[in-house]
């Protein structure tokens, strides 16, 4: 049994129900090299995230932060700790299939959109359903409610070179979305845009966290977009140094939700 399968054993309780969190997490550490070049990039996270939750984790360039979210969303293993994902225990025990968990159960945004350039846009949305095994007219109705929802239906039939900074992002959350994920982690996904796009995207993905329940968690460094959260996590030196909570945007939802970013 490795050293990960081991804490995690210890550290995360039989008495979590399967639903509860959308992520537990205790006591992460991820160490990256040995002797001279060790790096502990984390040093004993702790953070629970319920379904509907939306936080930011910020802190300086360093911090950890984009470890962090690598992690929580499977796609590096942690050196110990204990992680749970949708009540289900990660490294615990029989290993689940990580594979199947990021492709039906997550969905990742990126600070830049990475749409496929010779695909449509109601392509690159079809791709994620493809590859999870869903076709035919249940994934045409998926990807029309999905870009009707996010107001860029009228674009699905051009190509990212033919879409504006906003509209690409726009279809790079439908993909992300494109098989009902639990959680959403975004990295810098504001990082390329205007400050009204930039709010735009961070109303769209609290819109999504409270219609839908899915937790939403962004790495950022833009202190812009705080007052859209629920929590700000504040990372330093790989460690959790503050968490506040915030408004939840309740000036924003006097405004648009979906802004404007044409």
């Amino acid at each position: 049994m490795s050293m990960t399968q081991q804490s995690g054993n210890a550290v995360l309780s039989a008495e979590s129900e399967a639903g509860a969190f959308a992520i537990r997490a205790e006591r992460l550490v991820k160490v990256y090299g040995a002797g001279l070049t060790r790096v502990e990039a984390l040093k004993g996270i702790d953070l629970v995230v319920r379904p509907g939750d939306f936080f930011a984790i910020m802190g300086p360039s360093g911090s950890g932060k984009t470890t962090l979210l690598t992690i929580l969303g499977l796609v590096t293993e942690p050196t110990a700790g204990g992680l749970e994902v949708g009540g289900r225990e990660i490294y615990g025990g029989r290993m689940p299939d990580l594979a199947r968990i990021r492709r039906e159960e997550t969905g990742f945004i990126f600070q830049a959109p990475n749409l496929i350039p010779f695909l449509t846009a109601k392509e690159n949305v079809l791709l994620p359903l493809s590859l999870a095994g869903v076709r035919g007219k249940r994934a045409q109705d998926r990807v029309a409610e999905l870009l009707t929802y996010l107001e860029v239906a009228e674009r699905a039939e051009l190509y990212p070179n033919q879409l504006s900074g906003g509209e690409q992002q726009r279809v790079a959350i439908a993909r992300a979305l494109a098989n009902t994920p639990r959680i959403i982690l975004a990295d810098e996904p504001t990082a390329s845009l205007d400050t009204d796009r930039a709010l735009a995207v961070m109303r769209l993905l609290r819109r999504i966290s409270r219609e839908n329940g899915t937790a939403v968690l962004v790495v950022t460094h833009d202190h812009r977009l705080i007052g859209e959260v629920d929590q700000v996590i504040e990372m330093e030196d790989g460690r959790i140094v503050l968490k506040e909570s915030k408004g939840g945007g309740d000036a924003a939802q006097q405004a648009n939700p979906g802004g404007s970013d044409s």
